[in-house]
């Protein structure tokens, strides 16, 4: 039985072996190959995802390629598509950090192979040691709803684990998971529509709030955490859309009105301030800065939306906060003004070191993601200049970026393949607020992968350690009345 055994294997290496297509007689091309996903000239950190990929071209049906690291190792793999082993490209981004890898492909076109010229990918010094990022996974159409996920994904793997879909709570709709800072025993998010409700998980604890009173005009969204875990700022207004005549531009999204308030989730307390609640003005989109003294928000003058949609011009403003007291200082700073540069400043994300502010600059609106022209710049929070990420931006829309807690990633969303789906991609952000070329989350096979996935992604975040959320407790509640009631301060 044993002989057998070995017999078997051997049939099967040989088979294996045999299956393995062989470089001959390559011919040299004086360029580099085209690939997807492109990843010719990113920087990643280490540890990342392998970064496979296909070669593109009409009749490609075998590749032969070779990563071969500055600083030492070497992966060679063959097949129909570069596909390399885990741990094997751990091992050579780690030894690469601060280096590069040359990546040299073969490719068999028609019978023929073809050697291109080798491309490098860069490996960065700046660690990126998060478990992964969090987003939220929707298909195409633009009704309430549908087979909306909250997802999260090893960064390092290819593992990616639901935390809530819309088959275990059917009939619901609920906005994005935004984590404290990337802590993930830390999270709030918003479940829609009815029998909706405020969640506030802090370690393992699910608090359902119902943010909705007489006081304010909605329920929270567009969350941001205040660095004590204590507070949380939301965004209460009323989201809508309009669709144009073509295809050009499909669909145009505004904000009816839009306030920030602020919950104290130790007394169960809403903190609202006027100045944030103003009725000719929309105030969207907080966020805190890293020592919790500053709120960022953007603010637009009301319009008569949808007819003049083209006016609403935000702009980023900050108002002194103190924590121990619960209470606003008196003088809002606008740091960028939409109304004077005719553009629109939204989701204002400061570095967590404090040095940074990144936010989306489009010619107008307060819902980026639905602009073509949004972009992400950075500001010098000690100078307060600002300039576009150049080597970040596409033709296509960039937006809801985020930071890792070393401040050297981001991950933000972008269409920039197609102009309709967003995907995810990141980049590294160097001491002199430089950015490198992004590249998109690693999939196992990602040719097959994207092409079939008819999902996009929405408002991804770095998360530390991999999230733990009760999805059965979250159910029972959210198809309950227990909600906690607030009270106004």
């Amino acid at each position: 039985m044993r002989k057998v055994i070995l017999y078997i294997m051997c049939v099967v290496a040989v088979s294996l072996f045999s299956c393995t297509p062989t470089v001959e007689n390559a011919k040299k091309v004086d360029r580099r190959p085209s690939i997807y996903p492109d990843y010719l000239g990113v920087t990643v950190p280490a540890g990342i995802a392998p970064l496979n990929f296909t070669v593109i071209g009409k009749d490609v049906d075998a590749v032969d390629v070779v990563a071969r690291g500055s600083k030492g190792g070497e992966i060679h793999v063959a097949g129909d598509y570069a596909k390399f082993d885990i741990d094997e490209w751990h091992e050579l981004t780690e030894k690469n950090a601060g280096g590069k890898i040359s990546v040299r492909v073969c490719a068999r076109e028609d019978g023929e192979w073809s050697e291109y010229k080798e491309f490098p990918i860069y490996v960065s010094s700046y660690r990126l040691d998060e478990y992964g990022v969090t987003y939220r996974r929707i298909p195409p159409g633009y009704e309430v709803g549908g087979n909306i996920g909250l997802y999260q994904r090893n960064i390092h793997n290819f593992d990616e684990t639901p935390m809530i879909t819309e088959t275990a709570v059917p009939g619901r709709c609920f906005n994005c998971h935004t984590p404290d800072r990337t802590n993930p025993h830390h999270f709030t998010m918003q479940v829609r529509g009815d029998g909706g409700g405020t969640l506030v998980q802090k370690d393992g604890k699910q608090t359902w709030y119902n943010t909705k009173t007489d006081s304010t005009k909605a329920a929270g969204s567009y969350a941001y955490w205040h660095p004590d875990g204590n507070y949380v700022a939301y965004a209460t207004n009323s989201v809508h859309q309009c669709f144009f005549v073509g295809k050009h531009k499909p669909i145009e999204v505004y904000h009816l009105f839009s306030n920030i308030v602020l919950l104290d989730t130790r007394t169960h307390e809403l903190v609202l301030d006027q100045r944030l609640m103003t009725p000719d003005w929309l105030e969207i989109f907080p966020s805190f800065s890293p020592d919790g003294k500053i709120l960022y928000y953007s603010t637009s003058r009301a319009c008569n939306v949808p007819a003049e949609y083209q006016k609403v011009k935000c702009s980023v403003v900050s108002l002194p906060f103190n924590a121990a007291t619960g209470t606003f200082g008196e003088r809002a700073d606008t740091l960028l003004n939409g109304e004077k540069d005719n553009k629109s400043y939204v989701l204002a994300r400061p570095s967590y070191d404090g040095r940074w502010l990144m936010f989306v600059r489009c010619g107008r609106s307060n819902f980026p993601i639905a602009q073509p022209d949004a972009d992400l710049w950075i500001m010098d929070l000690k100078s307060r200049k600002a300039k576009p990420l150049e080597a970040v931006n596409s033709r296509h829309t960039e937006s809801y970026p985020n930071w890792n807690g070393n401040s050297h990633w981001i991950v933000f969303s972008s269409k920039r393949q197609d102009g309709m789906y967003t995907r995810l991609y990141f980049s590294c952000v160097d001491d002199k607020g430089n950015a490198t070329k992004p590249f998109l989350l690693p999939q196992e096979n990602p040719m097959k992968y994207y092409h079939e996935l008819f999902d996009a992604y929405n408002v991804p975040d770095f998360t530390k350690d991999k999230v733990d959320f009760d999805v059965r407790t979250a159910r029972d509640i959210i198809f309950s009345d227990n909600r906690q009631e607030v009270r106004i301060r």
